[in-house]
């Protein structure tokens, strides 16, 4: 289990017997390290003790491309409702920030990414964050895959997913498959970093005879507060992506 040493704006995330070396000096993690418990470097310099929360990691996580934000994560998980004892079909893993955030929330998680060195650096992540017992990230295609997996799901008599959720380019060919992949009322996503995707996906979901489906862009604004008073920030872009959502 990793901790988080904090200082000041200083944070790192190390595991139990890391090495920590900066300015400040160096320290090993011990093995049990408590949560708000003081660590001193060799030079007498304090950290504080802090277990990291899913949010933590995401700062920390090994990226691969621009990752999926929290705040697109979360709207999936309040969209889909997925939760515990949920089987998800995920594609395009990525970093892994929403599968990460699926299996936080107690679901298991079956991600594909076809690139090996994203797979291998998700598989780490997951590691990191002490959940790699509820994804498994196979290394390939989905479109390419999932005869194969309705084949097994019928052969073990394991029930379809409940959950699927999409960040690739071809979105539009899996999501013609949703029928087949989820159980009655399950829930899809697809995020598009583009308005033409969206479009095509809610094209196939007609196609498909799913229901409920309707596409959200994700805008937040940061505020600025201080003396004088408050109002929105002239920094930073509040635009991240395209959500469709979508019910069996």
């Amino acid at each position: 289990m990793h901790v988080l040493l904090v200082r000041d704006d200083r944070e790192y995330l190390l595991a139990p017997g890391e090495r920590l070396e900066t300015d400040l000096g160096v320290l090993e993690v011990p093995e049990n390290p408590e949560s708000g418990e003081t660590l001193e470097t060799h030079i007498g310099e304090a950290f504080t003790v802090r277990r990291p929360r899913l949010p933590d990691f995401f700062d920390h996580f090994d990226r691969t491309g621009a990752p999926m934000m929290p705040r697109d994560a979360g709207l999936v998980l309040g969209e889909t409702g997925a939760g515990s004892g949920d089987r998800v079909l995920d594609a395009g893993t990525g970093t892994g920030v929403l599968a990460a955030y699926l299996a936080n929330a107690g679901a298991d998680v079956l991600s594909y990414e076809r690139d090996p060195e994203f797979a291998e650096n998700a598989r780490e992540n997951f590691e990191r964050a002490d959940l790699a017992d509820h994804v498994e990230v196979r290394t390939g295609d989905l479109t390419e895959e999932i005869d194969e997996l309705i084949a097994d799901d019928a052969d073990d008599d394991t029930q379809p997913f409940d959950v699927l959720t999409l960040d690739t380019e071809d979105a539009p060919s899996v999501v013609e498959r949703a029928p087949d992949l989820l159980v009655d009322g399950g829930a899809l996503a697809v995020y598009s970093p583009f308005v033409e995707a969206t479009r095509d996906v809610v094209g196939a979901a007609r196609e498909a005879g799913l229901r409920d489906i309707h596409a959200r862009e994700t805008i937040q604004r940061d505020l600025d507060v201080d003396d004088r008073g408050t109002r929105p920030s002239t920094r930073g872009v509040g635009h991240t992506g395209y959500l469709v959502f979508a019910r069996r």
